[in-house]
């Protein structure tokens, strides 16, 4: 019986990460100049690292270009310290780089009982 659904020819893997990415940089910027603002930077490094492996497995590492450097800017170890209005701005520049991440990372699907 499920043999007769056609399956997606590709999975998104790197959709879930790419819109949580975006949120919390879309919440974060009522935290742009606390101390809270940490937590963010941990977010959305890790979450960037993620997307940044999928894109890898998907063979399409010119996403690293974009996400890398994500990833060193709200690195929470060495940070980056930047004016508010320069925050806010990398902050929207960045969400629309996860949710472009999100929706074009794709893998073919090796469970596709479609191919023939």
């Amino acid at each position: 019986m499920s043999a007769s659904y056609p399956t997606p020819q590709f999975r998104r893997t790197a959709l879930a990460p790419g819109i949580l990415g975006a949120l919390v940089l879309l919440a974060g910027i009522a935290l742009i100049g606390s101390d809270a603002f940490t937590f963010v930077r941990f977010g959305v490094c890790i979450l960037a690292l993620i997307v940044s492996v999928f894109a890898w497995q998907a063979k399409m590492w010119w996403w690293i270009i974009g996400l890398g450097p994500i990833a060193l800017l709200w690195n929470p170890v060495f940070p980056v310290e930047l004016d508010d209005n320069a925050w806010l701005t990398v902050q929207y520049i960045a969400a629309l780089v996860f949710i472009a991440a999100a929706i074009l990372i794709k893998i073919r699907n090796p469970e596709d009982r479609n191919r023939r």
